[in-house]
């Protein structure tokens, strides 16, 4: 296991990191903004089941071939975007849909739909890859062994910090939308910039580079 004092440094290095509005946040606020409340908390939930992926792909060596990998880097970074460039026109698209279904309650198979979709942008994310091989295992013992369940610790502890700010923006955002669903003729519009958000992100996405990322902790 992680020591406790490796342990205690990476959630304070954490933390802030996640607090920190970021990509990931952007999406849940645009997907709150499009769906509301329980489409942006699906979309949070599916998102950390996703990063689940490259923190497991760190963790086993994987992360770091895919790092160092220009092509399967480049890959990854423009499916990712794509996919994201693809959600916020879609959101778009279907504004006035969306508008006129604000109050009603997600079925079951749009919510599977909607957690794949959160699921898809978080396995795809190269800044997480990035972000895990460089930071990850500056917090592991190496005298202790087991260096993947260390990682895996780490990365379950980034998960549930994540878990908890990106639900907090989400419910934000979704209260912001229920207050606009008052005005039906506002409520489209906000779905439409939920997706101008989605779109502003993917396209930032592509110009994401092996080197940017978040420093490494000094010390």
């Amino acid at each position: 296991m992680v020591p406790l004092a490796n342990l205690i440094a990476f959630t304070l290095v954490a933390i802030p990191i996640i607090l920190i509005p970021g990509p990931s946040v952007l999406f849940a606020i645009g997907r709150s903004l499009s769906l509301g409340k329980v489409g942006g908390l699906l979309t949070v939930f599916g998102n950390v089941i996703g990063t689940a992926v490259p923190i497991v792909a760190v963790a086993f060596g994987v992360g770091i071939v895919i790092a160092q990998s220009v092509i399967l880097f480049t890959v990854i970074k423009v499916v990712g975007a794509a996919y994201l460039i693809y959600l916020g026109i879609q959101a778009i698209r279907h504004r006035k849909e969306k508008a006129d279904a604000a109050t009603a309650v997600v079925a079951p198979r749009a919510a599977w739909r909607i957690m794949l979709q959160g699921f898809v942008v978080g396995a795809t994310n190269p800044k997480t890859i990035v972000f895990f091989v460089a930071v990850l295992p500056q917090f592991i013992d190496y005298d202790v062994g087991n260096l993947p369940l260390q990682m895996l610790t780490l990365g379950l502890v980034f998960e549930i910090i994540g878990l908890l700010s990106d639900s907090t923006w989400a419910l934000a955002a979704g209260f912001a939308r229920d207050w606009f669903a008052r005005y039906p003729g506002r409520i489209a519009t906000l779905g439409a910039i939920g997706g101008g958000v989605m779109i502003a992100l993917g396209t930032a996405s592509l110009f994401l580079g092996h080197g940017e990322t978040t420093p490494p902790p000094s010390g």
